[in-house]
């Protein structure tokens, strides 16, 4: 793929920056190799910056450092995925019990605009990027208002595991399931508006493992495709 030339002055963090949106948009495959020289030239950097970079993306475990064999886009078994939900799950419920009943009016307005825009249907693939896209605003909205800036640090890096494995496993019957996932979202925000804490956890609980189940299923049916 081709990588747009870098202006910025911090020339690592935009490496960064442009190398990780390519792994998550799927720009740079899983599996695929990456050649630093290749990337600083189409990057328009030094090696430094780009090398930086590379170890930065390993560290969040997006990229793998393999010993005299190279660099690598990193890859997502079905454990991988299944321990990924359940970090997942256990730093959203600590977040919803820190937000509930203390959600502020901007806060709470914010949940309830993304939860609107997600009720919208999704008719083709560009309306499911965006629903996509509000469906991560809406659970990082929770995190936000925990008000726990370490906690909200260490989602950012797993969602972005979330993110590749969505991008793998290419879902078929994510229409089908929006309704559910309407009702699922409701009962999360009922739950933090009203103060009741387990409620929303529970709602919280429901919902993220209900979607670990979807997205193994579509990975091992990919997987048996690809057999």
């Amino acid at each position: 793929m081709e990588l747009t030339k870098l202006l910025r002055e911090r020339a690592t963090d935009a490496a960064y920056s442009a190398l990780r949106q390519a792994i998550l948009s799927y720009g740079l495959k899983p599996g695929s190799r990456l050649n630093v020289d290749e990337l600083a030239a189409q990057l328009g950097v030094s090696l430094t910056p780009v090398r930086g970079a590379i170890q930065r993306l390993a560290t969040e475990g997006l990229v793998e450092i393999r010993p005299r064999s190279g660099t690598f886009v990193a890859t997502l078994s079905l454990q991988d995925v299944e321990e990924t939900f359940q970090i997942r799950c256990a730093l959203e419920c600590l977040a919803a019990e820190l937000a509930a009943g203390r959600l502020s009016v901007q806060s709470l307005r914010s949940l309830k605009g993304v939860l609107k825009e997600l009720k919208k249907p999704m008719r083709d693939q560009a309306s499911r990027e965006t629903h996509e896209r509000l469906n991560s605003e809406f659970h990082l909205a929770i995190l936000q208002a925990s008000s726990n800036r370490r906690l909200l640090e260490m989602y950012s890096a797993l969602n972005a595991h979330i993110k590749i494995a969505r991008i793998h496993a290419s879902e078929g019957d994510w229409n089908a399931r929006q309704r559910q996932e309407t009702l699922e979202h409701e009962a999360i925000l009922a739950g933090l508006e009203s103060g009741n804490a387990r409620a929303a956890t529970e709602a919280l609980r429901t919902h993220i493992y209900r979607a670990k189940d979807a997205l193994l299923a579509a990975l091992r049916a990919r997987l048996e495709t690809e057999a």
